[in-house]
């Protein structure tokens, strides 16, 4: 299954270090995250990735190139302004990404095993869509996803006990709820509501623990180990 990677955001809580690095580049245990996030895909099965890059995207792209280094294909779409993660998975089908997909930030770390059993599951299950959740780091106050019976109902639903693990199943399906959506900027999660309440059904699959970079601080923590490790 092939899959978009949505790489243009400008990383604003990650300021002042995003004003000179995009966030994907940034590391995790000393490798940049989306080169990681690349590499878990091609284990998953994928062959052809669209990255979509945005801020600072030369440097995304310059990193990853065409793809050789990680035995598959690369494309990129460029979204000139951070209108959300619906429109840059529009701009990747645009660019001729095709359906079913894989959906992922690349601003997340999946432990092994996990990407490759959520491609699998999503293919096996035979929904429209799927969602990600996981229990670990939990959702905050105002986030959460409602799973019933292995499917997703509410997609941002607070109090429940699953936070949303930014990776997506994308089914042709749901390509027409990318549209008429309320915004800038436009986002997955009501595409996906909007999905859910005209009764597709879209699959909610379990996953470890995730390491993510929303903070300056994420970025000493997921790297201090490492740094101890080597000295």
């Amino acid at each position: 299954m092939n899959a978009i990677v949505m790489a243009a955001g400008e990383g604003r809580r990650l300021r002042p270090v995003t004003e000179r690095w995009p966030k994907p580049v940034l590391p995790i245990d000393g490798r940049p995250v989306v080169a990681r996030l690349v590499r878990d895909l091609r284990e998953a099965g994928s062959e052809r990735v669209t990255v979509v890059t945005g801020h600072l995207a030369e440097q995304v792209e310059r990193l990853l190139g065409d793809g050789s280094a990680f035995g598959l294909e690369l494309r990129y779409a460029r979204q000139p302004r951070p209108d959300g993660s619906a429109d840059a998975v529009s701009l990747a089908l645009a660019a001729g990404a095709e359906p079913p997909l894989l959906v992922a930030t690349a601003d997340t770390v999946f432990r092994p095993g996990d990407l490759s059993g959520f491609a699998a599951a999503f293919a096996s299950a035979g929904t429209p869509g799927a969602v990600a959740v996981r229990r670990e780091p939990p959702p905050g106050p105002s986030a959460g996803v409602d799973v019933e019976g292995g499917l997703a109902l509410r997609i941002v639903a607070p109090g429940e006990p699953f936070a949303h693990a930014s990776l997506w199943g994308l089914g042709p399906e749901l390509v027409p709820y990318l549209e008429g959506l309320g915004g800038p900027p436009f986002e997955l999660a009501e595409a996906y509501q909007r999905a859910i309440d005209d009764g597709l059904r879209v699959s909610a699959f379990e996953v470890g623990r995730t390491r993510d970079l929303t903070y300056a601080l994420d970025l000493v923590q997921e790297n201090f180990p490492y740094l101890s490790r080597s000295e």
